[in-house]
């Protein structure tokens, strides 16, 4: 094997940068979040956008193996993805699926939510027999019938075609402590089993029923539903630090993003830095240029914005403007600092963390975007 053949084999050897999934962190929150459920309740594991960045093959399987038998995804896409890496169980699609594309859902035993009266019938008319669950729309106004709407609720179960399995719905705020956030969840709540106990009275086996994701299952347990769609609490993080006003279990970050140094270099006083000129440093610095970027991830909303990571245990600050494959920070006060050495964008090095929340309140955004974002040419390396 030549080298270049060794350094496609193992990227955590040779990479510049990389993304660490911690299976057991993984493991222990799926526990944690199973244990706050109601009897009878099942935890379905969202692994849309492969796993929000942390893969969805692994995460996937290592879920099934502590028992997870239900999964929901985006696309028709992900769940054959998820079909050809040999897992089993339910896989819900939660994103929309053209007609044309139903004979996908019926060879590998996708579910389909279906989301409106006129989307039933294209799919019913396609002649494939498809699984499927039905979107309650409560007041989220993204996808789903409305919950009066008794009629073209009605509607899809006349369909032959499709199996209907289930009943779901979206709750806008529930990670919201707002009084009037908690008022209108808990009208989102009530406006869904009204719904379903409609249907029951009129003759229609509902199936399964979820309403809770994440913010859901925190902040309002104890629903009696059969799945609670868990995504992001799944991964150790909030979307925001005020998100959980409710129980609060103890959850595990999964992932952590590292690079390399890949150079360091002394800058006089009154030297800028990086695109634009954006950062003028005040005295001599030791400039250390990291080999990560928005092309990998990190938001170019971080420049001059509170950016920080981790090099020798100590936290030092993005300078400049984030580029496509790199960023610079002030190495200053980080002790000897030498190219190859790692430094820690999100996650734990010695005594110090970066935590993804922190990340995201820097850049303006919430944690399921930085995680999503995470590029593809960055190889995730999985321990336990």
């Amino acid at each position: 094997m030549d080298k270049m053949e060794k350094y496609a084999l193992e990227p955590s050897t040779y990479g510049r940068a990389w993304v660490e999934v911690d299976l057991t962190a993984l493991a222990h929150n799926a526990a944690e979040l199973r244990a706050i459920l109601p009897r009878g309740c099942e935890l379905m594991a969202v692994v849309k956008a492969d796993a929000y960045g942390h893969g969805d093959t692994e995460v996937a399987r290592r879920l099934r193996d502590e028992g997870v038998g239900a999964f929901a995804v985006a696309t028709a896409g992900e769940g054959l993805r998820l079909r050809e890496s040999g897992l089993d169980g339910e896989i819900l699609v939660l994103g929309y699926t053209p007609a044309e594309d139903a004979e996908l859902l019926n060879a590998h035993d996708l579910i389909q939510l279906v989301f409106d009266g006129g989307y039933a019938k294209a799919l019913d008319g396609t002649g494939h027999k498809i699984r499927a669950h039905i979107a309650i729309d409560t007041g989220m106004h993204r996808l789903g019938i409305e919950a009066s709407n008794l009629d073209e609720l009605k509607s899809v179960f006349a369909c032959g075609n499709l199996a209907i399995e289930g009943c779901a719905t979206h709750l806008a705020a529930p990670d919201s402590p707002a009084p009037g956030d908690i008022e209108f969840t808990e009208g989102q709540i009530g406006k869904f089993f009204a719904a379903v106990n409609a249907l029951r009275t009129a003759g229609y086996n509902v199936g399964k029923l979820h309403i809770q994701a994440s913010y859901g299952m925190l902040n309002f347990p104890g629903l009696n539903c059969d799945y609670a769609r868990a995504g992001i609490a799944l991964y150790g993080v909030l979307s925001h630090d005020e998100a959980i006003f409710g129980k609060k279990p103890a959850l595990r970050p999964v992932l952590s993003l590292r690079a390399r140094v890949a150079q360091v270099r002394w800058i006089g006083a009154g030297e800028s830095v990086s695109y634009g000129r954006t950062f003028t440093a005040a005295a001599p610095m030791r400039l250390a240029t990291v080999c990560a970027g928005y092309a990998d991830g990190v938001p170019r909303q971080l420049s001059g914005k509170g950016g920080m990571c981790i090099i020798n245990g100590r936290k030092v600050p993005i300078v400049g403007r984030v580029c496509m494959d790199l960023l610079m920070v002030d190495a200053t006060d980080a002790g000897p600092v030498e190219p190859g050495d790692v430094a820690t964008l999100i996650g734990a090095d010695g005594d110090e963390v970066i935590r993804c929340e922190e990340t995201a309140k820097a850049a303006g955004t919430i944690t399921n975007d930085i995680l999503c974002r995470l590029g593809g040419r960055l190889p995730r390396i999985y321990k336990e």
